[in-house]
């Protein structure tokens, strides 16, 4: 995550929930992105100094717990930068052109000058990211799919360039023999699966034994993984997108919630000013006198409300509207008394 800013509803609904969830399901490694944010605030490093602790604190204060998971800051692990360099000597620049938010990214952040390599090539150093942890899962957004399709393909092209050694399936035969009879047997019975029949279950179940293994070296254990394939040692692991759903969470003025349109409520935010934001968000402008019915479905405050409202207040809020028997700021109170009883234990946590 990128410290560019105070975190807000839409970082924890659309990010922190599910690293939350994560963290007890996986071996987890979230970072602070702070080169990440020098390709697009190149001009102004300050602002990083300011924010990197804060956004840690609301890390914490949501419930990412660093027993559970690893924290770090990214640019703290100076290997992540010398991978970067590594695969940028062999990654076409074609790639990085042809990401999808590449253009779009330009064209929404028109102000700024981003005709520069490392805003072209961040999506290279999010795959320095991934790679050097040998990272199975990458939690992503349906838009980020292909960031991590290109993770894939670069590592697929740093193996066939440098894990092809001389006397590979030599090598491959010594490294299956220190497997011991019976590991080694399974493994040549699984490998065949996979080659001759396209049985990935048993390509999974190899990868698994290989896993188990005490007694060969890692180098053993790459050679193994790309003899599995047919190819040469698998040097970098090609990892899967695990798709995380997307966040519903609506600005206050019934765009995505972002900083960028001045729409949030942050984590922080004083318990008062909530109540004063949510009282003054836009409704349907159908609804100019108490008496005039409105529709929910053209109300920014309706869209907060599916999100933070169970049903029999939704259901008082849509028949209420629709029937102009309530007022808008009726509608606004239970919906600024849910957001503060979420924030107040987490700013107690923070504070």
């Amino acid at each position: 995550m990128r410290p560019t800013g105070r975190l807000h509803l839409g970082h924890m609904h659309g990010v922190l929930n599910n690293w939350v969830k994560l963290q007890h399901e996986y071996e987890c490694f979230f970072f602070v992105a702070d080169w990440h944010a020098l390709t697009t605030h190149y001009g102004d490093a300050t602002i990083f100094e300011n924010n990197v602790l804060d956004m840690v604190i609301d890390w914490l204060a949501v419930g990412v717990n660093p027993g559970s998971a690893s924290l770090f800051v990214q640019s703290r692990v100076p290997e992540h930068a010398e991978l970067h360099l590594l695969l940028s000597m062999l990654t076409p620049l074609g790639w990085l052109e042809r990401v999808p938010s590449y253009k779009d990214q330009q064209e929404k952040l028109h102000e700024k000058e981003l005709d520069t390599y490392g805003f072209l090539g961040y999506p290279l150093l999010q795959a320095a990211d991934i790679l050097i942890y040998r990272a199975g899962h990458v939690p992503v957004g349906a838009d980020q799919v292909a960031h991590v399709e290109l993770t894939r393909e670069t590592a697929r092209r740093f193996n066939h360039m440098y894990g092809r050694e001389p006397g590979f399936e030599a090598a491959a035969e010594a490294a299956i023999a220190k497997m011991g009879k019976k590991s080694a047997r399974l493994y040549n019975n699984l490998r065949t699966a996979f080659q001759e029949q396209g049985d990935h279950e048993a390509l999974e179940k190899a990868q698994a034994l290989l896993r188990e293994q005490q007694n060969i070296s890692l180098g053993d254990r790459e050679r193994l993984f790309g003899f599995l394939e047919g190819g040469g040692k698998m040097i970098l692991a090609e990892p899967q997108a695990l798709l995380t759903p997307a966040s519903k969470m609506p600005g206050l003025d019934g765009q995505k919630m972002s900083k960028s349109y001045d729409n949030t409520i942050t984590l922080r935010e004083p318990l008062e000013l909530i109540a004063k934001k949510i009282s003054t968000m836009p409704t349907d402008p159908a609804r100019v006198r108490l008496t005039d019915p409105g529709d929910p479905n053209k109300c920014p405050v309706w869209q907060l409300h599916e999100v933070y409202s169970d049903e029999a207040t939704k259901d008082w809020v849509n028949a209420g509207c629709r029937s102009a028997g309530i007022g808008c700021l009726e509608c606004k109170k239970p919906l600024s008394d849910a957001i503060i009883a979420e924030l107040e234990p987490i700013q107690l946590r923070a504070a």
